[in-house]
């Protein structure tokens, strides 16, 4: 078949002097940023996978699938004429950078001016009926059904946010106790409360907050379609926990790259660089450190060459019980190695525990559903720790399927390192590995954050190199299916160049839409003229589809302007389709038209 697209423990500190030898160290390693996440099983695959892309299958089969984003009859039938009125009209005012850059101030004059009930009676008739499916998951359900009789699943986000205040946020990290955030990583998420996370105060509305979830889970089941619920991992466990993991996480992997770099292995991709244990041990001897590495991992490893990578050098992490004397990274202030989980509590252990067990509940209750989840990726200074939890879950889940998803940001220049590492984890760990490919949300402010802060911007330099490294982490995923057949993507872009590049390889690859290895997503009122021909072509295209109380789901409107603003500026050929198809409508007696399903 092919898919034609007509459009186109610590170790020892020592008096040895390793100031400047540190300091090469955080000159080289910079300020990226490497998700990491468990590996339990340490013996590497006997043969290395081949990577070629295999050819389509032959022999007799379907007639090509023709995908045409031109057709708007067939895009739109399932919106009636007032639905397209209101797209151009919301589409054309978010176009406004004015608009979407002062839209929080606007909004709290429209509150003042029209009152509440007036002003979300007008946000309903607009921007709120617009991208977010109604109050709650009951008034949802037609909207869903609807969407599902033409071919369109959901993916449902009870996207209620709540925000802290810096000074709120900082007053209770303080309240943490006797540990410090590290400066130069820990500072990056000042003044960032108001960006999507659940910063909440306590455990116990971490505890709460499992409750809205299970019902968007039990909402998301019972259609004709699989469901998919999205869950935000800042909502189960405090952000400031995330903080600290991420930084332990963030040091354990920039160490790696640094011992790499000192044996030659700088240029090479992640997953290819290799440590000699023997130069690893006479190394960080004379650094001072006193712990057995090169006798940890013979002992343990079934394979030893002699030589481990960053999934074995990412173990020490996931059995810190038993290897928390071999944790100890530099500290360039002090020129010491010091110990890596020094301030890592017994408390924090806990609340990584709870964690777990909340993911753990979510995600036994969607297995009962037929629903799987997806984590939401958020900022880079808490990414580190929520892969590493999805990934920890994902191990005990996804044995059979894919039933839960973590996210990737391509816009993030270690996108495909991360990615990379990941799938690998996934093969020696033998279980089926689930991903979601977005550009990113968080550009604008991490960009703006990482000049303020004074260390390296993580996004990539343009908007091409974030549409490179997309198609090449999609490429990898795409072939992976290929050759396992157990791995999921959902590519989840409002691109037409970015569908058409998957739908090509698809073919290529003969992988065929009835095997639902990949799918397609865009958010709820936006680029219906790829989502609906998708799914009326018989490929599975999801809908994210967010909902909520108008007063409580405003904060979510505002961040999705912010994020998606250069979109938004550029959607001139979407409203061009939508005011087609109303002008076709008009000349054949259809402008009455009402959607049968």
């Amino acid at each position: 078949m092919s898919y034609v697209v007509k459009t186109v423990p610590g170790l020892a500190r020592t008096g040895l002097n390793l100031a400047p030898t540190f300091k090469r160290l955080n000159a080289r390693l910079g300020s990226s940023i490497a998700a990491t996440g468990p590996q339990r099983d340490n013996e590497r695959p006997k043969q290395p996978r081949e990577r070629a892309s295999r050819p389509r299958r032959g022999g007799a089969g379907p007639a090509d699938t023709s995908v045409d984003f031109e057709q708007t009859q067939e895009a739109y039938k399932s919106k009636d004429s007032l639905e397209l009125l209101r797209s151009v009209l919301v589409l054309k005012l978010c176009s406004y950078g004015i608009l979407v850059d002062k839209n929080k101030e606007i909004m709290d004059l429209g509150k003042k001016v029209l009152g509440q009930w007036a002003f979300e009676q007008l946000m309903k008739m607009t921007f709120y009926g617009q991208f977010v499916a109604g109050e709650d998951h009951r008034a949802i359900r037609p909207l869903l059904q609807k969407n599902q009789a033409f071919g369109v699943g959901s993916v449902l986000d009870y996207s209620v946010e709540e925000d802290i205040s810096p000074e709120e946020n900082q007053e209770d990290q303080l309240q943490e106790g006797d540990h410090e955030v590290n400066t130069p990583f820990g500072e990056r998420r000042r003044g960032f409360a108001e960006a999507g996370s659940y910063l909440y105060a306590d455990e116990a509305k971490c505890d709460q907050s499992v409750e809205p979830f299970l019902e968007c889970i039990k909402a998301s089941g019972g259609g004709a379609l699989e469901g998919f619920s999205a869950i935000k991992m800042t909502a189960l466990g405090r952000p400031q926990f995330l903080l600290r993991l991420s930084e332990v996480l963030v040091k354990w992997r920039r160490f790696f790259s640094f011992l790499a770099a000192q044996q030659g292995n700088s240029n090479k991709e992640t997953m290819e660089q290799k440590l000699e244990l023997k130069v690893l041990q006479e190394f960080l001897t004379r650094l001072g450190a006193k712990g057995d590495f090169h006798g940890w991992f013979t002992d343990t490893m079934q394979n030893s060459s002699g030589t481990i990578d960053v999934l074995d050098w990412d173990s020490l992490i996931d059995n810190r019980a038993d290897t928390s004397h071999l944790l100890s990274v530099p500290d360039v202030g002090i020129g010491e190695l010091v110990p890596l989980l020094g301030h890592f509590t017994a408390e924090e252990e806990k609340q990584m525990k709870r964690i777990l067990q909340r993911m753990d509940a979510l995600a036994k209750h969607a297995e009962e559903n037929g629903v799987r989840l997806m984590v939401d990726a958020e900022q880079t200074y808490l990414q580190p720790a929520i892969s590493y939890l999805t990934l920890e879950m994902q191990r005990v889940y996804n044995r059979q399927k894919p039933l839960i998803l973590n996210t990737y940001q391509c816009y993030l220049k270690g996108a495909y390192a991360n990615l990379s590492v990941d799938v690998e984890r996934s093969r020696r760990q033998g279980w089926c590995f689930g991903a979601k490919l977005v550009r990113g949300a968080y550009m604008h402010q991490e960009r703006e954050r990482a000049g303020l802060m004074g260390y390296e911007d993580p996004i990539n330099p343009d908007y091409e190199a974030t549409n490179r490294m997309y198609h090449r982490c999609l490429d990898l995923l795409l072939e992976e299916i290929s050759l396992s057949r157990k791995a999921n993507v959902m590519v989840a872009s409002h691109n037409e160049d970015t569908v058409r590049h998957t739908l090509r390889r698809m073919n290529e690859l003969g992988l065929a839409p009835a095997e639902r290895k990949v799918s397609f997503g865009q958010l709820l009122g936006m680029c219906d003229q790829i989502s609906f021909p998708l799914g009326q072509a018989g490929f599975p295209v999801y809908k994210y589809v967010p909902y909520g109380p108008v007063d409580k789901v405003m904060p979510y409107l505002s961040r999705r302007a912010q994020e998606n603003r250069g979109f938004m500026k550029g959607a001139e050929r979407e409203r061009q389709l939508l005011l087609k198809e109303l002008k076709r409508r008009l000349a054949s007696g259809e402008i009455f038209h009402r959607p049968v399903f």
